[in-house]
């Protein structure tokens, strides 16, 4: 059983969120959504993938809030023609030594910025999942751990297809969270105009590493019920065999949600209370995450395709059949 959370804790847990949004903001406008998602992939530890139009700081984003915890950071921009060896590294020949040495690539930090990650072949891609999952990379036969923490912002443009390669279902699962960005509204963008005009002031570190460990820590001790694990469960469930309340919706299901969307429930859903102040989950934190946890794990066929059918009208489907505890 997890230790219960002194308020103490929650306390400082809620000053330092206070203290990343305040600095976040200063760059990011608006995108709310894309804020808690970036701070729920922190928290829980876990990759997180952005899609949006270009012009939607995606890259601003990430690369704000990793500049805010004082983290090595990486980006790495793809193009078709990115090798493995570009991220992970490879091994160099040293002439004055007559001997190979290992060089690590930008995988290599807490904060790795993939930018347009489905512009990268699909060899490249797959260089990336042992990274994603395992936190390490092997060169030349030997395991070289990632530091920590260690989490990998990766973007892509849904619009644009020429030189672009479709990610494989086995790394899009990698992501705990997908956030979808949508276009600012009219107030927003005028203050994205006034931000523009000013000078940008100095963004300097507001926490460390170390305080991101120990908030990770601190998230895995948030008490989640054993009727709110079911809930997780049941609604996993329902992706793989769609209720009859469904009706139509169901047959545009191809494939169900693995186990780890039940885990990515479950940890990014502790991130979210605590990022809350609070020291237990609730079925609100799960109906919250639904498209984040779900949009990018659940395939749909060809005929939901052609029908426009999106992810996120089958998920609210799933969601409004399955009991709320």
């Amino acid at each position: 059983m997890s230790q219960t959370i002194d308020p103490a804790e929650l306390s400082e847990t809620t000053a330092l969120v206070e203290r990343l949004s305040k600095a976040y903001q200063k760059r990011v406008v608006g995108q709310r959504g894309l804020w808690w998602s970036l701070l729920a992939g922190l928290v829980a530890n876990g990759h997180v993938l952005l899609e949006s139009v270009p012009g939607l700081a995606k890259t601003t984003a990430a690369r704000t809030l990793a500049s805010l915890c004082g983290g090595s950071f990486s980006r790495v921009q793809c193009t078709p023609d990115l090798l493995p060896a570009d991220i992970v590294g490879t091994q160099v020949f040293d002439a004055a030594h007559s001997a190979f040495y290992t060089e690590i690539g930008p995988i290599n930090a807490n904060f790795v910025l993939v930018d347009e990650v489905n512009r990268a072949n699909t060899k490249t891609q797959s260089a990336m999942l042992e990274a994603m999952q395992e936190r390490q990379v092997t060169l030349a036969g030997q395991i070289h751990p990632l530091p920590e923490p260690f989490i990998v912002f990766a973007t892509q443009n849904p619009i644009e297809q020429e030189g672009t390669y479709e990610l494989p279902e086995a790394q899009l699962d990698r992501f705990l969270l997908k956030e979808v960005i949508v276009y600012p509204s009219p107030g927003e963008e005028l203050q994205i105009m006034d931000q523009a005009d000013a000078e940008a002031e100095p963004l300097a570190a507001v926490t460390s590493p170390a305080e991101i460990i120990a908030l990770q820590q601190l998230a895995r001790r948030v008490h989640i019920a054993r009727s709110v694990k079911d809930y997780i469960v049941r609604l996993v469930a329902a992706t793989r065999t769609p209720p009859a309340s469904l009706g139509e919706l169901g047959r545009y299901i191809e494939y169900g949600a693995s186990p780890r969307a039940s885990l990515s429930f479950q940890n990014a859903g502790r991130a979210i209370a605590l990022l809350s102040g609070r020291d237990h989950v609730v079925p609100e934190d799960i109906k919250y995450l639904r498209y984040q946890v779900l949009r990018h794990r659940l395939i749909l066929t060809y005929e939901a395709v052609a029908d426009s059918v999106r992810p996120e009208t089958v998920i609210d489907a799933i969601f409004a059949a399955t009991p709320t505890p």
